[in-house]
C-alpha cells in the first residue's frame, strides 16, 4: 500500500480519536435518536441553488438538515442526470449518503460539530480513491468497479470535518490523458459530460463532471483534480468557482495520477467562500500552517492589496471577453486599487514543449506506481493498452489512446536527464513569466479572462477551443482561482487571479472583491442549443 508521510499519519491518527470520542457519545443515545427533523414553528428553508454560508446558517437554526439538503441533491440527481436534461455529471452517488447524514443530524443534535462542512454533501472526481461503496475509475471502463481499501488522504480530511461524500463525478478519462484527440467530459463509463448552460456544448475537462455537477445544483460542494487546466477550464465555462492551490497544498495520495509535479486536487462551488471553505478542510496541516489563516474567514475580509496586474487576452471574436475586462477594470479601480494593463499573455513555445515532457515521462512513472501500490484491476500502464485495444469498439471509437502510447515507449533510466532538465525549464520559465508581474511589478495579484466561452461538443460543428491562461500557474504551481464574471451570449465566461505561492489568503478576499462587484454565478438556462437562446 502507498507509504504515507509521518505528518499525515499523526493528523489522521488524532483525527481518528476524536471521531472515536465522538462516536461513544453517540451509541449512548443512538437509540432515542431517529432522523433529524426540523424543530416545530421553523418554516423549512428551500436548499435548491443554495450557498454554503446559507447551508451553515440554516442548519444552526433548524430549517435544515443534512438529510433534507442531501435528499435535494439525491431529487436533482434522478431528475436530471440521465434523464430530463441528461447531464451525466455523476457517475454513481454513494449508497450510504442520507445514513450519514442522518448520523450526522444525530451529532449536531447533541452539540458534536466536527467542524464548519458539518452535514454539507460534496461530490469527488472519479479519479479520487474512497474506501467505501464507490468506484475509483477515472472513467475508464478496465477499472470499472475497482473498490480501493483506502481513501485519499484528502477525503480522510473531509470525513474527519463533518462533510458527506455525496458521489463520485464523471471525467475526461484518465483526467485527458489518453488521446491527443480526445473530447472533454467523455469517459468510457460514464459517457459525456453536458454543459448545463447549453447542452449542446463541452463542459471542459478533465473535472467535467465536478464543474456541471455544481452547475446543475446536483451537489453543494466538489472536488476536481489539475494537471494543467482540469480545475481552471471546467469551472470557467460552467460558470461556477474553482481553485487550484499552490502545489503540494492538497495531498496527492490516493488521486489517480498524471504527474507529480503538477496534480492536485482543488475545490468546486457555486460561490467564493464555498470554496474557501472547502480548502480549508482539504489542506495538509502544512499548508493550513502556511496559508496564515482561515480562507473562509479571507474570503470575508477587505482585500489589502494595492496594485493589481490585468491582462487583455482574449480572442477578439468574442465581445463578452471584452465586455468583462472592461467591468473588471473599472470595478478594481473604483475600489482604489492600482491597475497596470497588460495586452497580451503569450508563453514561450518551450515551456509547452518542457510540459508536455515531463507529463509523459512521470505519466508511466506515476501511474504504474498507483496502479501496483492500490491493487488495481489493470497492473500496469501496458495492460490499460491492451485493454483498450481489445475492446476498441467502444473505448477508442472517438479518440485513440497516443498519450499512453508515448508514456510506455518512455525508458525511466535513460531518459532521465532531459526530463529533469526538462523539469527545471519550465518551472524556471513559467516563474518568470508569472515573475515579471508579481514580484517585478509589486502586484498582489494578476486578473485575466481564464477561457473563451464553452465550444459545440463534438461532432458537432462550431467555433472551437479558443483560448486558455491556466498553464503559468500549473507549471510553476502558483495558486490560482477562477470564478464567473461575464458571459458570451448564453455562455459563461471565467476570470481567472493568480498569486504567488501560499498566498491564498489574499487571493480569495480579491476573488470575494470581484465577485460581489462584477461576477457572481448565475443559473443555468438549461438550452437545448445555442439557436433557443
Amino acid at each position: 500500500m502507498p507509504i504515507i508521510e509521518k505528518e499525515e499519519e499523526e493528523y489522521t491518527v488524532k483525527s481518528a480519536i476524536q471521531l472515536l470520542i465522538g462516536a461513544s457519545i453517540l451509541s449512548l443515545t443512538a437509540l432515542l435518536s431517529g432522523c433529524s427533523q426540523e424543530p416545530e414553528g421553523i418554516e423549512p428553508a428551500d436548499p435548491a441553488w443554495t450557498s454554503a454560508a446559507n447551508v451553515q446558517q440554516q442548519f444552526e437554526d433548524g430549517s435544515l438538515t443534512s438529510v433534507a439538503l442531501v435528499e435535494h441533491y439525491l431529487e436533482e440527481i434522478e431528475r436530471n442526470n440521465h434523464q430530463g436534461h441528461d447531464i451525466r455529471a455523476i457517475i454513481e452517488v454513494n449508497p450510504k449518503a442520507l445514513e450519514i447524514a442522518a448520523e450526522l443530524d444525530r451529532e449536531r443534535e447533541l452539540g458534536v460539530i466536527r467542524g464548519p462542512l458539518h452535514g454539507m454533501p460534496v461530490v469527488l472526481k472519479a479519479n479520487i480513491a474512497t474506501a467505501d461503496d464507490m468506484a475509483t475509475t477515472a472513467g475508464a471502463s478496465v477499472m470499472a468497479g475497482f473498490i480501493t481499501a483506502e481513501d485519499a488522504f484528502h477525503v480522510q480530511q473531509l470525513r474527519n470535518a463533518g462533510a458527506v461524500i455525496l458521489g463520485k463525478a464523471n471525467l475526461s478519462e484518465w483526467a485527458n490523458f489518453r488521446g491527443a484527440n480526445s473530447i472533454s467530459g467523455w469517459s468510457g463509463i460514464g459517457g459525456q459530460t453536458r454543459n448545463p448552460h447549453v447542452l449542446t456544448h463541452n463542459p471542459c475537462g478533465s473535472s467535467a463532471g465536478s464543474g456541471a455537477a455544481v452547475a446543475a445544483d446536483f451537489s453543494l460542494l466538489a472536488v476536481g483534480t489539475e494537471t494543467d487546466g482540469s480545475i481552471m477550464c471546467p469551472a470557467s465555462v460552467n460558470g461556477v468557482v474553482g481553485v487550484k492551490p499552490t502545489r503540494s497544498s492538497v495531498s496527492g495520495h490516493g488521486i489517480i495520477p498524471i504527474a507529480a509535479a503538477q496534480d492536485i486536487a482543488g475545490p468546486m462551488a457555486r460561490h467564493v467562500y464555498d470554496t474557501a471553505l472547502l480548502l480549508d478542510a482539504m489542506a495538509t496541516p502544512e499548508a493550513k500552517t502556511r496559508f496564515g489563516t482561515s480562507l473562509a474567514s479571507a474570503a470575508q475580509s477587505e482585500f489589502q492589496g494595492e496594485t493589481i496586474v490585468l491582462v487583455r487576452a482574449y480572442d477578439e471574436r468574442f465581445t463578452g471577453v471584452q465586455e468583462m475586462t472592461d467591468r473588471v477594470a473599472d470595478a478594481i479601480r473604483e475600489q482604489g486599487i492600482n491597475v497596470i494593463e497588460v495586452m497580451e499573455w503569450n508563453l514561450p513555445n518551450q515551456l509547452y514543449a518542457d510540459e508536455l515532457e515531463v507529463l509523459v515521462y512521470e505519466f508511466q512513472r506515476d501511474l504504474n506506481n498507483w496502479l501496483a501500490d492500490f491493487d488495481a484491476p489493470a497492473a500496469d500502464m501496458q495492460a490499460v493498452i491492451d485493454y483498450n485495444l481489445a475492446n476498441e469498439d467502444t473505448e477508442l471509437a472517438l479518440f485513440g489512446q497516443e498519450y499512453f502510447e508515448q508514456a510506455i515507449a518512455i525508458d525511466l533510466d535513460t531518459d532521465s536527464e532531459s526530463y529533469q532538465n526538462a523539469l527545471a525549464n519550465s518551472r524556471q520559465l513559467a516563474e518568470q513569466h508569472l515573475n515579471r508581474y508579481l514580484v517585478d511589478l509589486g502586484a498582489s495579484a494578476i486578473v485575466m479572462p481564464s477561457y473563451g466561452p464553452a465550444w459545440p461538443t463534438p461532432p458537432l460543428e462550431g467555433p472551437g477551443y479558443s483560448f486558455g491562461t491556466s498553464t503559468a500557474a500549473a507549471v510553476s504551481g502558483y495558486p490560482s482561482i477562477t470564478l464567473p464574471a461575464g458571459a458570451e451570449g448564453p455562455l459563461p465566461l471565467g476570470l481567472s487571479i493568480v498569486g504567488m505561492p501560499w498566498s491564498e489568503a489574499q487571493l480569495f478576499s480579491l476573488a470575494s472583491l470581484l465577485e460581489a462587484e462584477v461576477g457572481g454565478f448565475k443559473q443555468p438556462a438549461f438550452l437545448s442549443s445555442l439557436e433557443e437562446n
